[in-house]
């Protein structure tokens, strides 16, 4: 099957989402193709309550990712769900899914980012498993048993905290001796009765079904410990991988665009985490990008449509 889109937009996170809307607002001949069954991205796994979205207080991410399909819906936006994009000629302006060929004439790119895994043995198969938890969701889970949190950052510093107050003993493990979180989260966590700070400390194996055994090197030497839970808390990294070979981006991957998220394609935009870095990320800015690129390429097609 062959079709023809004046504009195709990947990813249905809030950048996604709020481009659909706007095309649809703007009489854009468009669809937005997601992969996964439902639309919402990384909505569907905050489990804590957003205060931070102008105009709307929601329980959790599932319930604003709720409101925010509502609304696409019921705009009439054309949205395609479980649609894997096999391949994309950024150049001939193609897209292949499985089931159907594309030609557009703009993009937009909003395939969010991923947590970055340690990539060592033992972890996939605990991913496998579904042994993905969450400190808000599952903190309660772990009360009066010893876990792990590997990372430096926010969220690995807020997990720990919020661990160590529901009762459970915590290491945190970090690479380094500097730390990237933020003072309002060190301070609670390196005075934490329950909680054990390990610098320079590098995990190499994740062993075990229900207790988890880990293996990790500090100055030199390994050592040996276990655990009921593992929470990897090292960051993300954008989802790029189809695109780095047609489009600029920097040296961690994020795709590089100006102001609008114009890529180095005029007929390819960027919008939410694909192209911002986790220290300026919010939803609403990825909400923000989506319609900034909208309306943007609105102005391309026109030009193009009248030449």
């Amino acid at each position: 099957m062959f079709l023809k889109k004046d504009l195709i937009i990947i990813g249905g996170g809030p950048a996604g989402i709020s481009a659909a809307i706007w095309a649809k607002r703007l009489g854009l001949d468009h669809v937005l193709l997601e992969s996964r069954e439902e639309l919402g991205g990384q909505l569907s796994s905050i489990n804590n309550k957003i205060v931070d979205y102008p105009g709307v207080v929601s329980e959790n991410g599932p319930s604003l990712k709720k409101q925010m399909v509502h609304h696409a819906k019921t705009l009439g936006c054309e949205v395609c769900t479980s649609i894997p994009i096999k391949d994309v000629d950024l150049n001939n302006k193609t897209l292949q899914t499985d089931t159907a060929t594309y030609t557009f004439k703009s993009l937009i790119i909003a395939t969010g980012s991923s947590p970055k895994k340690l990539k060592i043995p033992g972890e996939q198969e605990m991913i496998d498993n579904k042994e993905v938890y969450s400190a808000t969701r599952d903190r309660d889970r772990f009360t009066g048993k010893k876990v792990a949190v590997i990372g430096g950052g926010d969220r690995a510093f807020e997990g720990a905290l919020l661990l160590a107050e529901a009762g459970a003993t915590v290491q945190l493990m970090h690479r380094s001796s500097s730390f990237k979180a933020r003072k309002e989260f060190r301070d609670p966590v390196f005075f934490h009765p329950s909680i054990e700070v390990l610098t320079d400390t590098v995990v190499t194996k994740i062993q075990g079904t229900n207790e988890k055994q880990l293996s990790y090197m500090k100055k030199q030497s390994t050592y040996e410990t276990c655990v009921a839970g593992v929470f990897i808390r090292i960051g993300v990294e954008p989802n790029t991988a189809q695109f780095i070979n047609g489009l600029e981006c920097d040296a961690e991957g994020y795709l590089i665009c100006d102001k609008a998220g114009k890529t180095s394609l005029p007929y390819v935009y960027a919008a939410g985490d694909v192209c911002t870095r986790p220290l300026l990320s919010s939803i609403s800015s990825a909400a923000g990008q989506g319609m900034t690129a909208v309306k943007s390429l609105s102005l391309y097609l026109e030009n193009v449509n009248e030449s």
